[in-house]
């Protein structure tokens, strides 16, 4: 599933969260048909993020229906307590918050445990240095350029530093990790967020929306 470092080329993410909840299945088709080959999925829980969205049993629903990479985003307070529910139910990918724990290194070793590949993800204003020692052993690490919870959110421009100062570490040691971006991402502003070094980009409303997904992917990865 993984490259090391620069070998990686650069994907979106179709974010589930904006997608048309009452034809999932058709949703995420419409999308693989287009080229993408992972799915990202928002698990908020009211708590750490404003709204309620997905659990475990949906994602069970989605596996049978795709090949695609489910990558699950937990947007909760006590992500240990939710990691095998979401690892039984298909999820490839587990991220979790640096703010939600104070056993970040334990908690991705959970998800490695229960056979996901484990992430972690960190809000726009939580300095990098949080989780700089949890690169070596991170297969994704999420840079939140909007806050949390809401689609069709603006690009936060201060995070592209963030991003920009996690790629040149990466380099540096030769980590074997993805960097991912997510909030405020569509056609306008993705040259920004490929530039500054993300892998993946997770976009909602700028795919979802679109009368053209071929299109519209094609520009978010400077193909156009």
């Amino acid at each position: 599933m993984f490259s090391k470092g620069e070998n990686i080329k650069v994907k979106v993410a179709p974010s589930l969260l904006s997608a048309d909840f009452a034809n999932l299945k058709d949703e995420i088709q419409h999308v693989t048909d287009a080229g993408m080959d992972r799915i990202h999925i928002e698990v908020g829980d009211g708590v750490f993020s404003p709204e309620i969205t997905v659990g475990a049993p949906v994602v069970k629903s989605l596996r049978k229906v795709t090949s695609a990479i489910l990558e699950v985003h937990l947007m909760t307070v006590h992500p240990e307590r939710k990691i095998e529910s979401f690892a039984k139910a298909g999820a490839d990918i587990i991220i979790f918050h640096i703010e939600t724990t104070t056993q970040a290194e334990a908690v991705l070793q959970q998800i490695k445990n229960s056979g996901s590949k484990a992430g972690v993800a960190i809000n726009p204003a939580t300095p990098i240095v949080m989780l700089e020692e949890l690169l070596p052993i991170a297969d994704v690490v999420l840079v939140m350029t909007a806050n949390p919870g809401f689609s069709g959110q603006s690009l936060i421009k201060r995070t592209l530093n963030k991003i920009k100062k996690l790629r040149q570490i990466i380099r540096k040691e030769n980590y074997d990790c993805i960097l991912e971006a997510d909030g405020g991402i569509n056609i306008e502003t993705a040259a920004s967020v490929r530039q500054a070094g993300a892998n993946v980009l997770v976009a909602g409303t700028a795919i979802y929306d679109s009368t053209d997904v071929f299109a519209s992917v094609s520009k978010i990865l400077g193909e156009e």
